[in-house]
């Protein structure tokens, strides 16, 4: 269901199984070099639904179930269905931006769909969402979605819970970030905050009386996270996260030329010019059967604009240029 108000219920539990942002569609992603993507997303899936049933778990999805707002392949839809219907419980979803077309969840999504079918339980608002018996401990859970105000209290929110946790999907300042991310607040009444978006595992961050976490995707998706050993975690009554790792292959990526030292600075006359030579060549076959989601230029477009000191104005049209340059692709392949 499509949770506008709290549960009402009390979710009886041995844990809660936390899962990373499966980004779950049917490219793949970037240098990933997988002849059956996505079935090791799903491999993964069906592994943490047995866990759930072995250990007694509920779920919790931090965002991003879904790689694009509007998955359009029906085979795989089904296969997902089947998979989630699997959990021990209807797996609990926060909304992620992948998951969305538009600033909030709205019926065009393919995460809607799959809420109004009780496939899962997708939390469209920021607010509580459900209170957890674990080990006869009462937990009060939260959720705020992609692009909305995380409180920085919590009144009349699990009055009689042991325990307040709150789960995210935001930009948040843990180790190395980047202009714009919000750093962790103290949360008046909340014991742990538990954040998706990052694809990488980061250091726990302590504000006040709550701790943030961010315990990265189940997939490894860039390059960037080549020595990542993907996981999920389990929540217990105390608080803490504690890993559980996900087979994986170790040899996924396409390393073809992978730009290792920076190059030597250069003016910023002349960024857009010479990053769109690099645009246009994403639409050349060599490139695109590389990455269908164009995320291989994608990439070295980043790290240019890095090199570069590209401006804001510049990087936000060159990366929609990028994007309809992919859809222009994918289209001319279908037809």
């Amino acid at each position: 269901m499509i949770l506008q108000d709290p549960r009402t219920d009390i979710i009886d539990c041995r844990g809660v199984l936390v899962i990373g942002d499966p980004h779950v569609g049917s490219r793949r992603p970037g240098r990933r070099k997988d002849p059956d993507w996505p079935h090791p997303v799903l491999r993964k899936l069906e592994h943490l639904a047995a866990l759930s049933r072995e250990q007694g778990l509920a779920t919790v999805i931090l965002g991003d179930l879904f790689d694009r707002p509007i998955e359009r392949d029906e085979s795989l839809k089904a296969r997902l269905v089947r998979i989630l219907r699997s959990f021990a419980s209807r797996p609990i979803v926060n909304v992620g931006n992948h998951d969305i077309t538009h600033a909030t969840l709205s019926d065009a999504d393919s995460l809607a769909l799959f809420g109004l079918c009780d496939v899962v339980d997708v939390v469209p608002r920021s607010g509580s969402v459900a209170t957890i018996s674990l080990g006869g401990e009462e937990i009060a859970i939260g959720m705020t979605p992609f692009g909305q105000t995380i409180p920085d209290r919590l009144d009349g929110f699990g009055a009689t819970a042991r325990r307040r946790i709150w789960f995210t999907h935001h930009d948040i300042a843990f180790a190395g970030a980047y202009p714009g991310a919000v750093p962790p607040f103290a949360i008046e009444g909340c014991d742990l905050v538990v954040n998706g978006h990052l694809h990488k595992p980061q250091p726990s961050i302590r504000a006040g009386a709550t701790l943030w976490a961010n315990p990265g995707n189940i997939t490894r998706r860039n390059v960037d996270c080549v020595d990542q050993r993907p996981a999920a975690w389990i929540l217990g009554a105390d608080a803490t996260l504690v890993p559980h790792e996900l087979p994986f292959v170790e040899d996924v990526f396409d390393l073809t030329g992978r730009i290792v030292d920076p190059a030597s600075g250069k003016a910023v006359a002349g960024e857009i010019e010479s990053a769109f030579v690099s645009l246009l060549r994403a639409e050349a076959a060599t490139d695109m059967v590389r990455s269908a989601d164009g995320s291989v230029i994608k990439e070295e477009i980043e790290a240019r604009f890095l090199q570069e000191g590209t401006s804001e104005g510049a990087r936000a049209i060159l990366r929609s240029l990028l994007a309809e340059a992919v859809e222009r692709h994918v289209a001319a392949k279908s037809e």
